[in-house]
């Protein structure tokens, strides 16, 4: 099992005459970003919503998700509300879609794994 890495850890990947470092938290914030851009997602746990991130900015959206790479694998653990009125099974496999998409896409690295815990439903963004 992959360990979890602090923030000053990097992924290090050798390419032509350099390294290509990335921090895990820019990887959190990749998946915080594509969870909450998801329909059906009312927002990451903790009640941090798209129009918060401009207010305490996205490093306190990456704390709520959970990354762990290993040999340029990473896995992804984040917990999230479900807007009232939505599939959850489907609002949590469009969640790991998209986060698996953005992150390979963005970095280049494999996801593994991306796990999503539901814990609650919001009510008000059915009113």
């Amino acid at each position: 099992m992959p360990k979890e890495q602090n923030p000053k850890e990097y992924v290090m990947e050798k390419k032509g005459i350099g390294e290509v470092k990335i921090a895990s938290d820019v990887v959190a914030i990749i998946a915080a970003l594509a969870a909450t851009e998801t329909e059906g997602v009312s927002s990451i746990a903790g009640n941090i919503t798209n129009e918060l991130i401009g207010k305490f900015g996205v490093k306190n959206l990456a704390k709520k998700v959970k990354v762990t790479m290993e040999d340029g694998l990473v896995c992804v653990d984040v917990m999230l509300n479900v807007k009232y009125g939505y599939n959850i099974r489907e609002v949590s496999e469009q969640v790991q879609n998209r986060i698996s998409q953005q992150i390979e896409t963005m970095t280049g690295l494999v996801v593994q794994e991306v796990n999503v815990r539901v814990a609650g439903v919001n009510l008000a963004d059915s009113l």
